[in-house]
């Protein structure tokens, strides 16, 4: 499948803990398996070629090569190394850097679709966009087309009861993760319409918002988040831009939640 969206939606987050927690319940299953490497996490550099694509995977296997290695020897050893390891899922972030209009990046689309036939596991990309980027355009996108599920991401609504449990409860999720000294648990919860009005329901937004202010309570010695603090955090451009012409959190305009 293909997460897909806009910047900040939490496409990456998406990836990151879908990978996570299949990792945890493969060792949960396989507890004494230290040879077993369930998940592959890659991003796709800017203006990448099929060789650095494969570098990443074998990067991320901690395969090292010398500089005169050529590309059929760095995929034989990714797709050996990744089977004894028994790897099932491989994240591969940042996929609209494809330009299937250039020759190399067809030849990266070619190379991904090559590791995705070799490699006995499920591939997962994410990116921004990707429908407008077109990654499914010409051959090799319908290939993609016919391969891949898109799921996409949206900012977190906040129009019906529904919506805004869903946002109350990733409030909660980050007000449980803080370990601030002076933290008193529900703080954040408290705010919950307030951080929806400064982040747009971007999950991207929200958590810089928490965490700049997080850093800020640590270095003026109060261990806790409060209003005050959160107001001194700037936010991105367009979150900014959100607030300035949302009237009001609870009158914001419904839609899906984001994928993950």
């Amino acid at each position: 499948m293909i997460v897909s969206g806009p910047s900040g939606t939490g496409k990456t987050t998406a990836l990151t803990q879908l990978g996570r927690t299949h990792e945890l319940h493969v060792r949960k299953r396989h507890p004494d398996d230290n040879y077993r490497l369930p998940v592959i996490y890659v991003t796709v550099p800017p203006a990448a070629t099929a060789r650095m694509l494969a570098m990443e995977f074998a990067r991320f296997l901690g395969l090292q090569f010398t500089g005169r290695v050529n590309i059929t020897d760095i995929v034989d050893a990714v797709c050996v190394t990744a089977a004894r390891t028994r790897t099932e899922l491989v994240c591969v972030d940042e996929i609209h850097n494809l330009n299937l209009a250039t020759r190399a990046g067809a030849d990266v689309s070619d190379q991904l679709k090559y590791f995705a036939e070799r490699l006995p596991a499920t591939f997962i990309c994410a990116g921004i966009d990707v429908e407008s980027a077109g990654l499914f355009a010409g051959t090799r996108g319908r290939q993609i087309a016919g391969r891949f599920t898109v799921i996409p991401a949206t900012p977190f609504a906040y129009g019906t009861s529904a919506q805004r449990e869903q946002w109350r409860a990733l409030i909660a999720t980050m007000d449980s993760a803080l370990r601030l000294h002076q933290h008193q648990p529900g703080t954040l919860v408290a705010l919950e319409e307030y951080l929806y009005r400064r982040s747009g329901g971007m999950i991207g937004s929200l958590s810089q918002l928490i965490r700049g202010a997080a850093i800020l309570a640590i270095e003026d010695g109060s261990e806790q988040i409060t209003r005050d603090l959160l107001e001194a955090i700037p936010v991105d451009y367009a979150a900014e831009r959100g607030a300035t012409a949302r009237p009001a959190a609870g009158r914001s305009r419904t839609g899906k939640r984001e994928a993950g």
